[in-house]
């Protein structure tokens, strides 16, 4: 399916100088919002328990909740919030010494019997230790990843869009992870998981643009690097948009109906497909005309490889034949 018509050719070269001030805009805000704010972690890493309840009466009564809560020290800091339907609630406790976290249900139960009459849905607990080695898990899981997709890039392209390809891809996970600050959405491991998905979709973007451009530089043409790209682009424009519509669509789908327990990962990976579809054709090209790639040069290196590829190829013909 064709949304554009392939002889159709857009200035992707030149819009990519906004793109690129805008990336650097959105970095440098990233960058604030990690080390002047910082993340909220959740109960996955900072240890604690989340306990949903559902009150059988339309509305939970948030403030009394609050009031009942605060009345035990036990329970200082804890957050109480709504969690979808009005009459639910959730609470996040901070993990406290004096707390049975074994037999947390039973004193919420007596804490707020007041409140009114409500069930707890859902209880989960983790262990400081546990949340302590689910960071360092998450940590190597996202650095072998993105070391796994730098390899994978470097053996594949000439090393300036290599280097390029491996800028955007950190560009995108440090941008969409600033997402999770600025919306207020607690680091826990919903979130890693939409940082990994997010790096094979972003890598993949961008290889797609790479090959492309790639092919067009060697099907012999003598155009400049800016008229490649622009060609190149154009030419998967099509495929593009509509590999990230679907991705979007289904994306903002588990974000408007999978409610909050999995806002974690919908909310920044919906970002993330944003983000990363731009940087693609916006940003990772433009990138590699700034690094100094010479398509001159590229031309050169590849008739000189292509000259010893059939120097060998008679080589081996006349060896074959009893000729050398």
């Amino acid at each position: 399916m064709e949304i554009f018509k392939k002889n159709t050719i857009f200035d992707f070269v030149k819009w990519s100088k906004y793109g690129l001030f805008m990336s650097i805009l959105f970095t440098f805000i990233s960058l604030y919002l990690f080390f002047g704010v910082g993340f909220n972690l959740g109960i996955d890493f900072a240890g604690g328990s989340s306990v949903q309840i559902q009150y059988k009466q339309n509305d939970a009564p948030m403030e009394e909740i609050r009031h009942l809560l605060a009345g035990d020290s036990r329970f200082n800091h804890s957050q109480v919030s709504k969690f979808g339907a009005n009459n639910e609630v959730l609470i996040k406790i901070p993990f406290h010494n004096d707390i049975n976290f074994a037999e947390l249900e039973t004193t919420l139960k007596a804490l707020l019997f007041p409140s009114g009459d409500f069930v707890i849905r859902k209880l989960d607990t983790v262990g400081p230790k546990v949340g302590d080695e689910l960071v360092k898990s998450a940590l190597i899981s996202l650095i072998l990843a993105t070391i796994a997709m730098m390899i994978y890039v470097s053996f594949r392209y000439e090393w300036r869009f290599a280097l390029a390809s491996i800028i955007t891809l950190v560009h995108d996970v440090v941008i969409t992870a600033a997402s999770v600050i600025v919306f207020k959405i607690d680091l826990n491991l919903e979130v890693i998981a939409a940082l990994l998905t997010l790096l094979g979709y972003s890598i993949n973007d961008t290889i797609i643009i790479f090959d492309r451009i790639r092919e067009k530089m060697l099907d012999g043409k003598k155009m400049k690097i800016e008229e490649v790209i622009n060609e190149a682009i154009s030419n998967t424009l099509s495929r593009t948009i509509l590999t990230s519509l679907t991705m979007f669509f289904v994306v903002l789908t588990l974000y408007i109906f999978g409610g909050q327990i999995i806002i974690g990962f919908s909310l920044p990976l919906l970002i993330g497909v944003i983000f990363g579809t731009y940087s693609s054709m916006f940003v990772a090209p433009k990138l590699a005309i700034l690094l100094g790639f010479s398509i001159e040069k590229y031309y050169a290196k590849e008739v000189e490889k292509a000259k010893k590829a059939e120097e060998k190829k008679r080589m081996r013909e006349l060896y074959e034949g009893g000729r050398v």
